[in-house]
């Protein structure tokens, strides 16, 4: 196989309905959507739409396929709750230069590109994903590099988008040169879902690429244990073959992944591939996505039931990204003892209280409290 013929599986991707329909029979929900992007004279939610082929071919035509509910829009991506916010990590605050954020002392978050190989519908970065700006530019990537050598408490750079491995592997080099330049000591991150939707981009040439990067590590995002496919199998084994450390970070979805023996089934599975499981994401308040949420509580009972089944080597840390900037937090039963009508309460690193939503009991929020942390409740 060529090593660009991914390119030309990326360029066959589906990205329409008429491609949809040639390879499932759309239900009224997924049909929906489409019609609600006519009404809207193509707005949109916006996300854009595009499936590889190789991701299409794992989806069944059942309506409630897991991974189907991952890449085929719906209508209810048009609805939208008080407390979601468009930018539901407060990124835009953290931005000392364009594309760069930072939010930890330790590390920054680098938007290579807006562009990804599949536009998963839970995506909770919609303000910047498939948005048509394209890869960073010479200029974007000099200026957070030079920023990067200045700030002497960055220890890590998380590349990020959009998917970094939909660059080209001379562009990918360059970026990364770039900022090796500035800080020879950085330890990469490499946030990508390309061996789960693309398996065909992890080449020789590119898992070379990514070994002469180091120190670096590739962060994958399995979602349920079919992805775990023989050529997303062989895609793990050519970058843990290179040397490559591999960590996984699993989003919880409902309908997908919201039950213990599925997410058991895939952790152990991960970890037989020599990868690790490094966190199960809570999802994030972002808009059209409250029909991939799971409601906190029952979250907790899911992961409960998993820390007695898995050992630590398969059992990846439950989190959640607090609202309005928050930052992230381990999530445990004790998380959830503090709560009013509707809403939890739930306590970041420097001690301020965040309400975030019971979605379970909907009817009991008051939009109101969506946007406010409880900045007089601290804790010394």
């Amino acid at each position: 196989m060529s090593s660009s013929s991914w390119i030309q599986d990326l360029a066959r991707a589906v990205t329409s309905r008429e491609g949809l329909r040639r390879a499932l029979s759309l239900t009224e929900d997924e049909e929906g959507y489409f019609a609600a992007l006519s009404r809207d004279n193509h707005a949109g939610p916006g996300l854009s739409l595009r499936i590889p082929s190789s991701y299409l071919d794992l989806c069944t035509d059942h309506p409630d396929d897991p991974l189907r509910r991952q890449c085929v829009p719906r209508r209810q991506e048009f609805d939208r709750q008080p407390w979601e916010d468009d930018d539901p990590l407060l990124e835009a605050a953290h931005t000392p230069r364009p594309r760069l954020i930072h939010r930890y002392r330790d590390r920054a978050l680098f938007l290579a590109t807006d562009t990804c190989a599949m536009y998963c519908r839970h995506c909770f970065r919609r303000y910047f994903t498939g948005k048509q700006r394209g890869p960073a530019t010479g200029e974007e990537i000099a200026r957070a590099a030079a920023w990067a050598g200045q700030t002497p408490s960055l220890r890590e750079l998380i590349l990020s988008g959009g998917d970094p491995l939909t660059l080209k592997d001379e562009d990918l080099e360059a970026m990364f040169l770039a900022f090796r330049a500035a800080r020879p000591d950085l330890v990469f991150r490499v946030a990508t879902r390309i061996p789960v939707v693309l398996p065909g981009r992890i080449t020789p040439e590119l898992s070379r690429l990514l070994r002469q990067q180091a120190p670096l590590v590739v962060v994958t995002q399995f979602n349920h244990p079919r992805e775990l496919s023989p050529p997303s199998t062989r895609a793990l084994e050519a970058l843990v073959d290179a040397g490559i450390p591999l960590f996984n970070q699993t989003v919880l979805l409902r309908g997908v992944n919201d039950h213990p023996d599925t997410l058991e089934e895939l952790f152990r599975g991960l970890v037989v591939r020599r990868v690790t499981p490094y966190y199960l994401f809570q999802g994030d308040l972002a808009p059209g996505t409250a029909h991939h949420r799971v409601p906190l509580g029952e979250a907790m009972e899911i992961f409960s039931t998993l820390r007695r089944r898995l050992s630590g080597i398969a059992l990846p840390t439950f989190a959640v990204d607090l609202p309005q900037g928050g930052g992230k937090i381990p999530l445990y039963p004790e998380s959830l003892s503090r709560r009013e009508p509707g809403w939890y309460h739930l306590q970041s690193l420097d001690g301020t209280w965040f309400r975030y939503p019971d979605e379970a009991f909907a009817e009991e929020i008051d939009p109101g409290a969506a946007s406010r942390p409880e900045s007089s409740v601290k804790i010394k």
